[in-house]
């Protein structure tokens, strides 16, 4: 997501119950049904971290605000993408070598840098153009079948009316940024009027690939403004879930329960609570099971991060469903995995993407993560690694 909030300088413990989503019928918003967990249940634990300088030059670039990583299968590196709107340099992404194992993350070394290029072979241009050809990077997903790229934008819905509406797009790519096409997104992620559709900065900012590759699913940052509000220190919200094939036919659409706002609000901030689902992770060998990340941040809280274990086995499928407002319907299940205070890290910052790494001898899978630092002098560009089992 693009983050536009100022992060407060404390980061405190919170004393926190794991939620599940329910398994019976559930209003949108309700994320108090009892739990159930018998067949999704991951465990995680910490192998290390490190944090990369501060705004980093590389190759006449700014290393930052870095909202999405995967790792190449054909090369072994690990593909990160800016979430800068060619402000500071042309939209754009980065390659890089990430040394880790059992004992911790031991190096990363950017090794590459390419812009993103549109259709006619030139840069995206800056924010500030307002022409209709903005883009917001948010997430990279390389593909397994070839290694190309395909990667998530989540467009614009301004806050002027004579400003364009850019819509959200998950484009192709090559190795260098060429263009190679993009994927029909279903109706609902399209903003079609002023009261419908995605609110502003919570479009598209997740996509995986699953089922053995054949399909990319991805999902909405927070929930569309038909389905119902945005979470509050009461009740979470319903964000969609959407499972496609790599035509972009829609193989199925489920409600993913977001949880509620974590504590209270510093009373003097401008800023209210900001939270959503930035970063989405098919299991390889289960096309119903995910890991979902959920970053809430929340003036003078600061951020929490959580990772939750869902499936879609047993839930209501969406996609005819124009509103989920007053509609009794079935969530994804969830269980939460780990709660990042919960973990030894130097900071809990502002996380957005992650991406299975290298197996352990254990047998254990290694997860990576890495925070959106927003180029802020007090946010950071922090590498986490985790392994799961």
């Amino acid at each position: 997501m693009k983050a536009t909030l100022i992060r407060r300088a404390c980061t405190v413990a919170l004393a926190l119950a794991a939620t599940m989503a329910p398994a019976v019928a559930a209003q949108p918003g309700d994320t108090d049904a009892p739990p159930h967990r018998s067949d999704i249940g991951a465990q995680a634990r910490l192998l290390g971290e490190k944090i990369v300088p501060h705004k980093l030059p590389f190759q006449n670039t700014t290393v930052g605000g870095l909202s999405g990583i995967d790792r190449n299968p054909c090369t072994g590196e690990y593909v990160m993408v800016s979430d800068d709107r060619s402000v500071l340099q042309p939209a754009r992404f980065y390659t890089a070598r990430i040394r880790v194992d059992g004992a911790g993350v031991h190096s990363v070394d950017f090794t590459g840098t390419h812009p993103f290029l549109q259709p006619d072979g030139s840069v995206y241009p800056p924010a500030s153009a307002r022409d209709g050809k903005v883009v917001d990077p948010e997430e990279l997903r390389v593909d397994p079948l070839g290694c190309r790229y395909w990667w998530a934008q989540e467009g614009d819905r301004p806050k002027s009316s004579s400003d364009p509406l850019i819509q959200p797009t998950i484009q192709f790519a090559t190795r260098t940024g060429q263009y190679r096409g993009q994927l029909p997104l279903p109706r609902h992620y399209e903003s079609t009027r002023q009261d419908w559709g995605l609110r502003r900065n919570k479009a598209v900012e997740a996509i995986t690939f699953g089922d053995h590759n054949s399909t990319l699913t991805s999902a909405v940052e927070g929930p569309l403004f038909q389905d119902g509000p945005e979470p509050d220190l009461e009740r979470g919200a319903l964000v969609r879930v959407t499972q496609q094939n790599r035509q972009g036919d829609v193989l199925g659409q489920f409600a993913y329960p977001l949880e509620k706002i974590f504590t209270e609000p510093d009373p003097t901030s401008p800023w209210g609570p900001d939270t959503g689902v930035p970063a989405i992770l098919a299991f390889p060998e289960d096309p119903s099971r995910y890991l979902v990340l959920e970053r809430t941040w929340v003036a003078g809280a600061g951020f929490k991060i959580r990772i939750y274990d869902a499936t879609t086995r047993g839930a209501t499928k969406v996609q005819n469903m124009d509103s989920l407002a007053g509609q009794k319907i079935i969530p994804m299940r969830k269980t939460l995995v780990t709660d990042f205070h919960d973990l030894d890290l130097s900071t809990v910052d502002n996380t957005e993407g992650m991406t299975w790494g290298p197996t352990l001898p254990n047998g254990e899978r290694t997860l990576l993560l890495v925070s959106d630092d927003n180029f802020a002098a007090d946010e950071v560009t922090q590498i986490v690694a985790l392994s799961i089992r």
